[in-house]
């Protein structure tokens, strides 16, 4: 058996979602069949998750009109962020996976599944509202949450952010054909395929050439990119402090230069008298004997206390480098197992096609079954 994956962008009704009113394409009869998972008050959310935020935002402000009453009402009149957002999943269609039929039963069973695990694996997307629908032609689940980051330079500490959210997950540096979001739909495809592929459904990736990727695989290469800007930053620390370095090689040719007798004081003609040797030579001289010393001085000094600010950045970006870099090493290592294993299982599958693949995962679940059985019976 063969299903498509529909991921979409919902509306956001709340009220729609929790049948606080039945629109007509919905069966009232099968309503009881739905599950709720979560449907908290949005405002009360908002509480929970920004008023500590707000408080010590607050108190850093000196001014009252720069304090924030309600951070709910900012977003909701402001224009850079959504309150909230949806996301909407189905198995099919109402051809295939009709709500009525045993398919339907089978792909309600699938997303509730995913549904059980989808907070875990997204931790700064907080869920407050979920639905799964059984009342309407193909069952689909709506998962409404609040995407927040804890880490903000500006603003509020703990903030409205999909992008830095979905950042936090490892999904960064989008492209127009696969932004964050399309990372992040992508990977959550691939959970519930996984989840289709227990239950013997496998993923039917029409209208795309695209070989979507698996989470792990997303990890990996989130992980090579942030190792990337690691290197970056390195080779721009070590540019810098090259730069500083500049200043010893300064003093050195000063030194050249005093040993060449270019900054030492000429002797005085045999005719030329005191005064006029004082004021002509030897005080232009002390002048610019001076103006040589500070300009070494302070070009000494800034070397140093760059060199050692440099230092201090660069120390935790090594040490966060060369975890990564150890970290990406393993990753790489189970991709390469996991793909050798997939590699087996696509064989398997094409010697022996998946229905005969399932018949004998049912055979042994059931001669599993009936040796349970016989040993309670024996006992």
């Amino acid at each position: 058996m063969k299903r498509t994956i529909s991921a979409m962008v919902g509306k956001g009704s709340v009220a729609h979602n929790d049948r606080d009113f039945t629109a007509k394409n919905v069966d009232k009869e099968r309503t009881q069949y739905n599950i709720v998972y979560c449907n908290e008050n949005l405002k009360e959310v908002y509480h929970k998750l920004f008023d500590e935020a707000v408080d010590r935002y607050n108190a850093k402000q000196t001014r009252n009109d720069r304090k924030i009453e309600s951070y709910y009402d900012k977003i909701r009149t402001g224009k850079q962020e959504k309150l909230f957002h949806e996301v909407i999943f189905q198995i099919g269609n109402m051809d295939d996976m009709n709500a009525q039929s045993d398919n339907g039963q089978l792909a309600k069973n699938v997303l509730d599944e995913y549904m059980k695990t989808f907070q875990e694996r997204n931790p700064n997307l907080y869920v407050f509202s979920a639905h799964l629908h059984m009342d309407e032609a193909t069952p689909h689940l709506h998962i409404d949450f609040v995407p927040f980051t804890t880490d903000s330079k500006r603003g509020l500490d703990t903030r409205i952010s999909l992008k830095k959210a979905l950042a936090a997950q490892g999904f960064e540096g989008g492209t127009k054909s696969m932004t964050e979001w399309n990372q992040w739909i992508s990977s959550e495809k691939e959970k519930l395929a996984e989840i289709m592929l227990e239950h013997g459904i496998e993923w039917d990736k029409k209208g795309t050439h695209e070989k979507h990727k698996s989470v792990d695989i997303f990890k990996k290469e989130a992980l090579e990119k942030e190792v990337e800007k690691l290197e970056d930053k390195k080779e721009e620390l070590k540019s810098d402090i090259s730069k500083f370095k500049g200043a010893e090689e300064y003093a050195l040719a000063i030194a050249k230069k005093v040993e060449a007798d270019e900054l030492n004081l000429p002797e005085p003609s045999p005719l030329m008298p005191a005064k006029k040797y004082k004021n002509d030579v030897v005080m232009p001289f002390i002048a610019k004997l001076i103006k040589t010393i500070k300009n070494l001085v302070r070009r000494v000094f800034v070397a140093e206390k760059n060199m050692q600010k440099m230092q201090e950045i660069l120390k935790p970006l090594q040490e966060d480098y060369n975890r990564l870099k150890k970290l990406n090493w393993e990753k790489n290592k189970e991709f390469i197992n996991m793909k050798s294993e997939l590699n087996k299982f696509n064989k398997i599958k094409e010697y022996f096609g998946v229905d005969k693949i399932n018949d004998l995962l049912r055979q042994i679940d059931r001669e599993r079954k009936l040796s349970r059985k016989r040993n309670q019976q024996e006992k």
